[in-house]
């Protein structure tokens, strides 16, 4: 489809109604999954683990189990509706400032920081590189990273973007999922005792970890960025398109049910890709670093990083595993790249700036946002060169937006989700423990994002 984000007859397509056929249709899901398991994964879950031991390993699982739900309310609004993100996001109840809802410029406040999360990102991709190819200096792959990524995102294809994150997350999947078995048969082999100490959230958290613990929610699972990027995904997949425009029709009815089914499915294979790995990158953190004391911070990020596979499967696993981070790395700048490239785009469209509708001004400012953010993560990652610090500010500032996510999701939910799409009960309760721990928590996660943010300012 020339145009996916424009709906007319002429798309219409009946839902699979097979699993076999809605594994042909699957796809959006994973675009979020190689974003989510870069940073949020590789260094703050890992950071979290090697701080706090296996005593908040609850907290991870927590993350990526109860934000599925405010995902599929959400994707269930582009889909019925086809608006994107900004479009659905601008006509919530508020006052308005100029064309832009009072939702859109908060949403572009909160990512003036945001670029922090990356910047440490790609300084992340640069110390890999740096130690594959010392000659090279940090800095030096940095400037050629920013680049690399603007070239491959600023003309990229859905199809593109969906392939290149499904090969990169794979890949060091079953790295790390082996590097889970090797510890096994080192020193630091975990026991039951620890995954039952991991899984006892009455225990608590002890208050010196509580700030990493919240930052690690934020990041961990999808996010409240990765939340919104889900619903230009699921348009440039087709799904809105394929349902047809809303009619209300019996017909209607049954295609959008049957494309919010092949999304459920979506979200639902997608959050057990990334809760998997994000469990087995707590557990390496856990029972490696946190048992020598040690902490990845700054540029040793990536050395101390590559203990929990040196120590597990033996010093000839370095190469191994820092081929593996370049990839996990790097598919985060590449996913959050898409995104953001389109995200920006849809809030400026929302305020008025571009026609976000009109297919050469949307590709026109993709391509500039393409070039843009990358020399913006660059220059902070110059500016504060501290990767896990600027990882988990941005993983604060992610669950904050999680809570403007969640104001849209109620609204989406009871105000606009058409009577004959509505849920079951046991969704709706599903639904409201999401938005009340996302809300909680986003609350602490602004508390303490300034605690950071003005320390390390200090």
């Amino acid at each position: 489809m020339e145009n996916p984000y424009q709906l007319d007859a002429s798309k219409i397509e009946e839902p699979p109604s097979s699993f076999k056929g809605m594994l042909k249709h699957l796809g959006p899901g994973f675009i979020l999954s190689a974003s989510i398991v870069g940073s949020g994964e590789l260094i703050a879950t890992t950071a979290l683990g090697a701080e706090a031991g296996f005593v908040a390993m609850w907290v991870i699982l927590a993350s990526c189990l109860v934000k599925v739900f405010v995902q599929l309310e959400f994707g269930k609004h582009a889909i019925h509706s086809g608006e994107t993100t900004f479009e659905a996001l601008n006509q919530l109840p508020g006052p308005k400032f100029g064309k832009g809802r009072w939702t859109t410029w908060l949403w572009l406040v909160l990512m003036s920081i945001k670029p922090l999360q990356v910047g440490g990102i790609i300084g992340g991709v640069g110390i890999v590189l740096n130690i594959l190819f010392p000659q090279v200096s940090i800095m030096a792959w940095v400037c050629i990273t920013a680049p690399v990524v603007s070239l491959l995102i600023f003309r990229g294809k859905y199809k593109l973007i969906e392939k290149v994150s499904l090969v990169m997350i794979g890949l060091f999947a079953i790295f790390t999922v082996a590097c889970v078995i090797g510890v096994q048969f080192t020193d630091f082999a975990f026991s039951a005792k620890d995954i039952g100490l991991g899984l006892s959230f009455w225990n608590g958290i002890p208050l010196e970890y509580i700030a990493v613990a919240i930052a690690a929610f934020g990041i961990t699972g999808v996010g409240g960025d990765e939340i919104m990027a889900y619903n230009y995904w699921l348009l440039e997949k087709g799904y809105a398109a394929k349902t047809g425009p809303r009619d209300d029709s019996k017909e209607w009815n049954r295609r959008a049910r049957g494309w919010i089914r092949v999304m459920y499915w979506d979200a639902f294979l997608s959050m057990l890709v990334y809760t998997f790995m994000t469990l087995a990158f707590y557990i390496l953190g856990a029972a490696i670093l946190n048992a020598q004391g040690l902490v990845p911070k700054g540029f040793e990020m990536v050395k101390t990083l590559s203990r929990m596979y040196t120590d597990s499967l033996g010093g000839w696993a370095e190469i191994a595993f820092l081929v593996g981070a370049f990839f996990v790395l790097f598919s985060t700048l590449f996913s959050a790249l898409a995104a953001w490239s389109r995200q920006f785009s849809d809030a400026f469209g929302a305020v008025g700036w571009i026609n976000y509708r009109d297919p050469k001004s949307r590709a026109r400012t993709i391509a500039i946002l393409a070039f843009f953010f990358p020399a913006l993560w660059a220059v902070l990652f110059f500016q504060f060169e501290d990767p896990v610090w600027m990882v988990l500010v941005g993983g604060a500032i992610t669950a904050a937006i999680l809570l403007l996510v969640v104001i849209g999701t109620v609204h989406f939910r009871y105000r606009r989700l058409p009577e004959s799409l509505a849920p079951s009960r046991a969704y709706n309760a599903g639904f409201w423990i999401s938005v009340i721990a996302i809300a909680v928590l986003a609350v602490l996660a602004v508390w303490k994002s300034v605690e950071e943010f003005q320390s390390k300012l200090s």
